[in-house]
């Protein structure tokens, strides 16, 4: 048998709960750069987006985030503007809802743009993903 040099697998790289963006600064957009709501993902790392220049573009979330950040529909994202495609671009960054409510207020992304309050990853208060299931009172026999 070989000798274990690593510092563990999947399952230690999973326990990890890495909270540096706790409180992060609130960023900007810049001059080649858009606000954008993510409309559907469509695997392999990509996802449909509408930017707030009323454009419709193909975004590609690059390597830093892929694994890291979880991208989902609705969400509002800060993507990279290709010079030489202007219908593709790259996501450089994901707004938390409360970030996403300070841009609103800011105005930097319009009124009318709804903000999926699940953002942080979909989870309830128990920390488990789902459906909440209602069940009408049965009387026990």
């Amino acid at each position: 048998m070989g000798k274990n040099k690593g510092k563990g697998g999947k399952n230690r790289r999973r326990g990890k709960n890495d909270n540096d963006d706790e409180r992060r600064e609130l960023i900007f957009k810049e001059e080649g750069q858009e606000y954008a709501q993510v409309l559907r993902m469509l695997g392999n790392g990509r996802c449909e987006s509408a930017c707030f220049d009323s454009v419709k573009r193909l975004c590609h979330i690059r390597g830093k985030l892929r694994k890291k950040v979880w991208v989902n529909a609705g969400d509002i994202v800060l993507i990279g503007l290709r010079e030489y495609q202007d219908e593709k671009a790259d996501i450089i960054l994901k707004y938390t809802a409360d970030e996403a409510r300070s841009l609103k207020q800011y105005g930097e992304i319009p009124d009318t743009t709804t903000i999926h309050e699940n953002a942080e990853g979909g989870e309830g208060e128990d920390g488990e993903e789902g459906v909440v299931f209602e069940f009408d009172d049965i009387d026990e026999i």
